[in-house]
């Protein structure tokens, strides 16, 4: 018998113990064992539930007991997720995650603890909840280079923006309803402002680089600005606006970012609506994959964590490609220095004579809506002087 805990008993680690029991047998032939829920860690109790007896207020009890072989992470936040991960892993225990935020902050230290002490850190669920693209990326990519990540990362954002495309809706009406369904939390700004997306983006450029980027370096912008007539002038784009996570990675350089972005309906990202999440990512051999479902939720989220648990416990993880990860700011380009196509519309019409000048990088869609060729910060704001008017609405379009 294989004994585990799990750290946080919330929504994703009660979600973890009610797998481990429904999906019993599966697991049991994945691992070639048993695999027993033995201890839970959180400072509340649970006298209601069939697992309350197992309930413990310390770490200790885990990190002491000889038996528990790993330990289920899903606590949320940087502290003391990170402290107590170490100790676990110097311990000798493997440790599984949903938790990007401490990944995303400290997963070269606790990738380098974990090699050191001959055990494993997994963290398949805290990128895309429930799809299978870490795991993908170490192994059936191994052979190849990852140069471009482009992702609908987060299912909150997704959610709004599907019903404002669809419905002609406004931001804060939309929100409300996914609070009211507990698709957003009551502060919502972790996934709105992008946070949430940085932290993965920086997962997935860790995994295809090696380089863990600062989240300081990572520039994030809100969706709270994108309005209904921002989405009327997506469609007039041929393209429908999703917050997009985004790298582009060479030997030298890396790019990451996260905003609102255009994107064409001639990529399949421009059509995952709803809570759904996908990730498309390149490379030179094999050209562009597409990872596609639920990137969030109880179930996917845990469905992972049990992946991660079944390859531990059954050895396969000790087999598979280690990541190791080196935190850096080395040949991050600003963000001002990339170079976007933009929809731009304004509040009155432009003088004629001043676009037809610059004709060769504005494209008229009507009166107020225009999109602009490719160009960085300065040139844009360059532009505005030349117009003599700056924009309402100015939104990246994905290339």
């Amino acid at each position: 018998m294989k004994y585990i805990a799990i750290i946080g008993f919330g929504v994703v680690g009660g979600g973890i113990a009610a797998v481990l029991e429904e999906n019993h047998a599966a697991i049991t032939a994945a691992v070639g064992d048993t695999v027993e829920l033995k201890y839970i860690l959180d400072l509340r109790d649970f006298p209601d539930s069939p697992w309350g007896d197992r309930v413990v207020h310390t770490i200790d009890p885990i990190v002491n007991d000889p038996d528990v072989a790993l330990v289920c992470e899903t606590m949320g936040g940087s502290h003391p997720a990170l402290e107590y991960t170490m100790q676990l892993l110097s311990a000798g225990k493997s440790v599984v995650t949903s938790n990007k935020e401490v990944v995303a902050n400290f997963g070269d230290r606790m990738l380098a603890c974990a090699a050191e002490h001959g055990v494993n850190y997994l963290f398949e669920a805290s990128v895309g909840g429930g799809i299978p693209v870490i795991r993908s990326m170490l192994t059936s990519l191994a052979g190849d280079n990852i140069c471009r990540i482009d992702g609908i990362l987060n299912g909150t954002t997704n959610y709004i923006l599907t019903r404002m495309r669809d419905e002609g809706s406004d931001y804060a009406e939309v929100l409300a309803d996914a609070q009211k369904l507990g698709y957003a939390e009551r502060d919502p700004s972790a996934d709105v402002d992008g946070i949430d997306a940085q932290r993965k983006i920086i997962i997935l450029t860790a995994l295809a680089s090696g380089k863990l980027i600062p989240a300081e370096k990572v520039y994030a912008e809100t969706m709270r600005t994108i309005t209904a007539e921002d989405m009327a002038g997506a469609k007039k784009c041929g393209g429908a606006v999703k917050l997009i996570g985004s790298a582009r990675i060479s030997d030298k350089e890396a790019a990451l970012f996260v905003a609102p972005r255009i994107v064409p309906d001639a990529c399949q990202l421009s059509h995952i609506d709803d809570v759904y999440n996908g990730i498309a990512v390149t490379t030179p051999l094999l050209g562009d994959v597409l990872y596609y479902g639920r990137g969030a939720g109880r179930f996917p989220t845990a469905s992972a964590v049990a992946a991660d648990v079944c390859a531990v416990l059954s050895g396969a993880a000790m087999k598979e490609k280690r990541p190791v990860f080196t935190v850096t700011s080395e040949g991050v380009i600003d963000f001002d220095e990339i170079w976007f196509d933009y929809y731009v519309r304004f509040a009155d019409t432009v003088d004629e004579e001043v676009l037809a000048s610059l004709a060769d990088t504005v494209k008229k869609l009507d009166e107020k809506e225009f999109v602009v060729g490719k160009m960085g910060k300065k040139a844009l704001e360059q532009l505005w002087d030349k117009l003599g008017v700056k924009p309402v609405s100015v939104i990246r379009i994905l290339d």
